[in-house]
């Protein structure tokens, strides 16, 4: 379980996250929303230990992310983030085990363990097959699979997604979705994904959370947190939304006139 307390960020003096409070339990999706801005990426990068907060505490069942080394965090939290510059040369199965670098021993040297678990977490994102393909050679949803197939490794409970599907056609932002959801469910992780598309939040989040100057405007279920009043005042645009015609969630549709 992930439990955020009061969690406030500044870079320099000007405040990005302030007093952001939060629960994501084993099995679910929280999809966090907002307008550019607002602190979606600052707040993964607090809790990956890439910005330091100022105040307020993160904790991974009972344990404070925020006074660990960076080796005890990567057991506890894993990150697929959203722009990743890795050597083009690196094959998709030398990227993949670079996820188990937090579990290496003094000599830096994997395990036999290692590169099972690395497999296996190919297997569950379909890019075992991708495993001697030079990571140049992929495509920007095959990338991201892989990606998602490291922090795997690292067999963290939490998992945190920076803007997954961003540069991504419909055919990979659905797959990385549909994937990331059954994932959290089979292997009880807690996932927090910063997006973009409203409607994609509404589809494959178990709930979401609406994030407008540093602070969370609303938390719940998708039909809870996508209404016209509080996109609409968030985004600063007239909104309509409607029930989606095959399942049911809430569409998120611009008012064009």
């Amino acid at each position: 379980m992930l439990e955020i307390f009061d969690l406030n960020v500044k870079y320099g003096a000007r405040p990005v996250l302030s007093c952001v409070s939060l629960t994501l339990k084993p099995g679910e999706v929280l999809a966090v929303i907002g307008p550019n801005g607002a602190g979606k990426s600052t707040l993964i990068r607090a809790l990956s230990g890439v910005v330091v907060p100022v105040a307020g505490s993160a904790r991974v069942n009972g344990l404070d992310l925020l006074k660990m080394k960076p080796e005890q965090r990567a057991r506890l939290v894993a990150v697929a983030p959203q722009a990743v510059r890795l050597p083009e040369a690196f094959t998709v199965f030398d990227t993949v085990l670079m996820g188990r670098t937090a579990y290496l021993g003094w000599f830096g040297r994997e395990g036999e363990k290692d590169r099972q678990i690395a497999w296996q977490a190919m297997e569950k994102t379909g890019t075992a097959g991708l495993a001697e393909r030079r990571m140049g050679e992929l495509s920007g949803g095959e990338q991201q699979r892989v990606m998602i197939a490291r922090a795997l490794a690292q067999r963290a409970p939490v998992l945190l997604l920076d803007e997954p599907t961003a540069h991504l056609d419909l055919k990979y932002q659905s797959g990385i979705l549909q994937l990331v959801r059954s994932l959290a469910e089979s292997e009880g992780l807690a996932v927090l994904a910063a997006l973009h598309d409203l409607n994609l939040a509404a589809l494959y989040a178990h709930r979401v959370a609406l994030l407008v100057d540093g602070c969370f405007r609303a938390v719940g279920q998708p039909a809870e947190v996508l209404t016209p009043e509080l996109l609409s005042a968030a985004y600063h645009v007239p909104v309509n939304v409607v029930a989606h015609p095959m399942y049911g969630t809430p569409l998120v549709l611009p008012d064009g006139r």
